[in-house]
């Protein structure tokens, strides 16, 4: 299902541990890592699809969670070209993302990568709060920015920021 601009509605998951770590995935057979992602299903609310995707990635329910901010609207991204599936180019550009912020208020133990008989995720690690912004992919770089920058203010300590030259647009 792709808007009217070539974008795939998503939401984007950032999990905060108690001292505001990042839950940070490893995709599976890749040297990537992510936050967890996934598309927004038809009659799917932005927060069932949240919901759904924290299941399907992470392993984890919402009891395992507690909702701590979302983005006020949508976040794009552009893929390259040369990621895009053939039938596909010419009418998908990328993503388009309502974020959510989420803290885990069950166990690290909770988190279980293997829910799905089709993992996203062969490895995970908590990290420091703006050090995804080193190592997710480039096209994702902008979005991610974004996405942290609006969250970090649902934050009762504000992680130390370094500068940044990225950003992503807004609709």
């Amino acid at each position: 299902m792709l808007d009217r601009d070539g974008y795939r509605p998503n939401v984007g998951i950032i999990i905060i541990n108690r001292q505001n770590q990042v839950f940070w995935g490893k995709r599976v057979r890749e040297h990537s890592w992510q936050f967890p992602q996934g598309g927004i299903k038809q009659g799917e609310t932005p927060e069932q699809a949240m919901y759904r995707e924290l299941m399907e990635e992470v392993g984890l329910q919402p009891q395992h969670v507690e909702i701590i901010g979302r983005t006020r609207d949508w976040l794009r991204y552009d893929v390259p070209t040369n990621w895009v599936r053939r039938e596909w180019r010419g009418t998908y550009k990328g993503q388009k993302q309502i974020w959510f912020l989420l803290r885990l208020t069950g166990r690290d133990s909770d988190v279980s990568l293997r829910r799905t008989s089709h993992p996203e995720f062969d490895a995970w690690r908590w990290s420091e709060y703006w050090s995804p912004l080193d190592t997710v992919i480039e096209f994702k770089r902008g979005v991610y920015e974004s996405a942290l920058v609006e969250l970090v203010r649902f934050l009762d300590e504000v992680p130390t920021r370094p500068a940044r030259r990225f950003a992503a647009h807004r609709s």
